[in-house]
């Protein structure tokens, strides 16, 4: 039995049929075990033929999933990156992109860049190349998240502040 790999896509109104795309062509292919493969894909109208999902999960199937899972593949919204950090989970980010209708600008690139730069996540600026991060992520130690939730959101604050 592989990784368990639990994908979150949030509740906002966009679809992220890429990312969903990608994980079903791995799982096609036997690059990932589709057993393996539990999906909350939100708003996206890419149903994947591959492996399970609901499009959402009550607050306790959500945890329960999370729970079972060791690698947390998630867009790139702070509230789902820390979540899975928290909880000790490996996690690959794949930023939203405002040209794909996936959301209305490209903040996640940099939320995503700033978090992968305090090494709590693995960085994935590209759907496609999701395989290549799932091969990075198994090997690769992240810090632990310390409870220093402050110290990150001031650090993130004066990040956007000076874009």
């Amino acid at each position: 039995m592989g990784n368990k790999i639990f994908i979150t896509l949030g509740s906002q109104k966009f679809q992220f049929n890429r990312l969903l795309k990608a994980v079903d062509e791995l799982c096609e292919k036997g690059a990932v075990d589709a057993e393996d493969v539990f999906a909350q894909i939100g708003y996206s109208d890419y149903l994947p033929k591959n492996f399970s999902y609901k499009k959402f999960l009550d607050r306790d199937e959500f945890s329960k999933e999370m729970g079972k899972a060791d690698i947390v593949i998630t867009h790139g919204g702070t509230g789902a990156i820390i979540g899975a950090v928290k909880k000790g989970k490996k996690v690959i980010a794949v930023p939203r992109r405002a040209k794909y209708g996936e959301h209305v600008d490209d903040h996640q690139l940099q939320l995503v860049g700033q978090f992968k730069e305090l090494q709590l996540i693995c960085e994935c600026d590209d759907a496609e190349k999701i395989g290549d991060a799932l091969e990075t992520v198994k090997k690769t130690t992240y810090r632990a998240y310390v409870s220093n939730t402050q110290r990150i959101i001031d650090s993130i604050d004066k990040f956007i502040e000076n874009k």
